[in-house]
């Protein structure tokens, strides 16, 4: 099965192709630069660098969410817009759950973490082992010192992963013995993760394709904070 895929859930952005569990070539970046300036042309060169024709690629896959809103966005939006004139089917992969194939050697339990801002992060929790990942918890929004204490219960070795790890890291570190910071370049949410997360997922339609927010955006956030105060 040969599946293109992509993630732009946060600053960091990537597309890459896999085909028989084998990554045939992917691009990453992680510049200031918009999402809707770089993920297309990303797109295209990975395909053209490989001599991929669009019309022999299986399935298409994305991160979904959670992440920056307008980020998953774009890449929902990309992939449907591809998927959608060939008929191909899609696959929504959870940000959160494609992280740990970025460490996928380590036996460890992976803290998947982005950075959700006012000191929340998003989180999913992983056991790795022997190449096998095996999801802990569901995708959740919580704070970072909630987490904290969730870890605590925790013997393994934690490994955090994700464009939240290092603040994660830097918090927790005096408080959990047993936690470390997955290397800078494994560390950043990417394509080739998703790809791999992907085969375990079930195929839908592009018009199935949606985006997962955890949360909702700040603007509903402020209006619903808002119309509370004045009841």
């Amino acid at each position: 099965m040969k599946i293109l895929s992509v993630d732009s859930s946060a600053k960091a952005c990537s597309a890459a192709i896999l085909e028989d569990n084998k990554i045939l070539g992917s691009f990453f970046i992680n510049t200031a630069l918009t999402h809707s300036q770089t993920l297309v042309p990303m797109i295209d060169a990975v395909v053209k660098n490989t001599s991929t024709k669009l019309n022999t690629i299986d399935a298409f896959a994305v991160s979904s969410g959670p992440g920056s809103f307008t980020g998953v966005r774009i890449g929902v939006a990309a992939i449907k817009g591809i998927a959608m004139p060939l008929n191909k089917p899609c696959i929504s992969v959870s940000t959160l759950e494609s992280m740990p194939y970025n460490i996928i050697s380590d036996n460890c339990i992976a803290v998947c973490v982005m950075d959700a801002r006012c000191s929340q992060v998003y989180n999913a929790l992983f056991e790795i082992k022997n190449g096998a990942v095996n999801r802990l918890c569901e995708d959740r929004a919580l704070s970072i010192d909630d987490l904290a204490e969730d870890l605590k219960k925790y013997d393994n070795r934690l490994i955090l992963v994700g464009d939240g790890a290092e603040l994660c890291y830097n918090s927790f570190k005096e408080r959990i013995d047993n936690i470390s910071l997955a290397p800078e370049n494994s560390r950043y949410q990417n394509a080739s993760g998703v790809a791999f997360a992907s085969l375990n997922k079930d195929l839908i339609t592009y018009d199935e394709l949606l985006p997962t927010y955890l949360r909702l955006p700040q603007a509903q956030r402020e209006l619903k904070k808002r119309m509370e105060n004045k009841k």
